[in-house]
């Protein structure tokens, strides 16, 4: 199967849902994006590695895998978005030390955090490009594709959220949504984590 190369064309924010956003991902030799929805800790991670200039006072948990990889003199040469599965992708990680290759297995938000920082190309296979790319459209107001973006994250909630019923937290008390915001933590839900957050933040 051939590879088709992927760059980072952007970070939406869904306007819409709190907390979420979509990764979008532009064909190099093309015009169709891949939009990935990914948690805010991610989002945040990559938003960090695309600044360049944004430098956190301590290292971030990709930062810290960047640091470590470089004392041991481990490469990352590539990630692969190698498979789609019921709207999740999966990817791996080609790295290399002492000039041997190894393939490991990682969600794509932390393997897109990881490839901007070892600057490392980005690839999916075209029949991964064939089912989930799509054609961004043209606005005949030319106004900004950024906008274009937004609402394209919030076509993404919105379908995901057809599939899954909201969950509302208007009627729990601050020490539930305390307890709760932990839990999304410790489970790594992110996007729940956020919409948690807010509604600590309103009170």
């Amino acid at each position: 199967m051939s590879l088709v190369r992927l760059n980072i064309k952007g970070i939406s924010y869904s306007q819409t849902q709190n907390g979420a956003y979509a990764l979008i991902l532009n064909e190099v030799d093309g015009d169709r994006k891949l939009p990935i929805v990914i948690g805010a800790f991610e989002a945040q991670s990559i938003a960090i590695a695309l600044e360049k200039e944004i430098r956190p006072p301590r290292p971030l948990t990709h930062d810290l895998f960047k640091n470590f990889a470089d004392r041991f003199d481990i490469l990352v040469k590539q990630v692969i978005i190698h498979k789609l599965v019921d709207g999740v992708f999966y990817s791996s990680l080609i790295c290399e030390r002492d000039k041997i290759e190894e393939i490991i297995d990682a969600r794509t938000s932390d393997a897109i955090a990881l490839a901007l920082r070892f600057d490392a190309p980005i690839f999916t296979y075209k029949n991964i490009l064939d089912k989930a790319g799509i054609y961004l459209k043209v606005n005949p107001k030319k106004e900004d594709e950024e906008e274009q973006d937004s609402v394209l994250a919030d076509d993404l909630m919105a379908d995901e959220l057809e599939e899954a019923p909201q969950e509302t937290y208007k009627h729990k008390t601050l020490e539930e949504l305390h307890k709760l915001l932990d839990e999304a933590v410790a489970n790594e839900d992110y996007e729940k984590a956020a919409k948690i957050r807010d509604e600590i933040s309103k009170r």
